[in-house]
């Protein structure tokens, strides 16, 4: 549920700065970000699958973190970090593609390099928020949101920080996105 939520909610947040940027350097971005719920079962989870991992035998746990590395996601201690490949055509029309078909994104202002946005899912759980993305150059943002959700079925809010800076012009061996 944790890593769903947050694969769904960073590049949301990521979405906006097509609006804010004057460009966007096309190529590998790596997002960083930590989210914090207000009941702490979130975190809770977290840990559990971090303590999960290390439990597992060398060989085993290498062959995740390879697969869960393909295809671009780090869980680390205290962030989480996804890469994700935007094309030239993606860049040039600063259209970052979004990983779940079942959002929708509203921009609601848009001042400077700042934008603030709002966005709904409508997935399972239902998921909605708002926060503000700052683009400081065609290589790195920074943002804020927050998240309402539902975990084991109760209503939880989140507050999520993310950073986002480009790596490289080559991908590598990760693809861009589809829309």
């Amino acid at each position: 549920m944790t890593l769903r939520l947050a694969l769904v909610a960073a590049p949301l947040a990521l979405a906006a700065l097509g609006a804010s940027a004057q460009s966007m350097n096309p190529g590998l971005w790596e997002h960083s970000f930590t989210l914090k719920s207000q009941s702490g079962q979130m975190e809770k989870g977290m840990a559990e699958m971090q303590k999960q991992m290390a439990s597992m035998p060398p060989e085993q746990r290498k062959m995740m973190e390879q697969m869960m590395a393909k295809n671009g996601v780090d869980i680390g201690a205290k962030a989480q970090t996804v890469k994700v490949c935007i094309s030239p055509e993606q860049a040039a029309r600063m259209d970052v593609p979004q990983p779940d078909g079942h959002c929708k994104q509203d921009i609601t202002q848009r001042s400077g390099s700042t934008v603030k946005f709002k966005f709904s899912c409508a997935s399972q759980p239902p998921t909605s928020g708002e926060g503000e993305v700052t683009f400081s150059s065609p290589t790195s943002y920074t943002s804020k949101s927050v998240v309402n959700t539902a975990i084991e079925g109760k209503p939880e809010r989140m507050t999520m920080d993310q950073t986002g800076k480009w790596l490289a012009a080559d991908c590598g061996a990760l693809k861009p996105a589809k829309r």
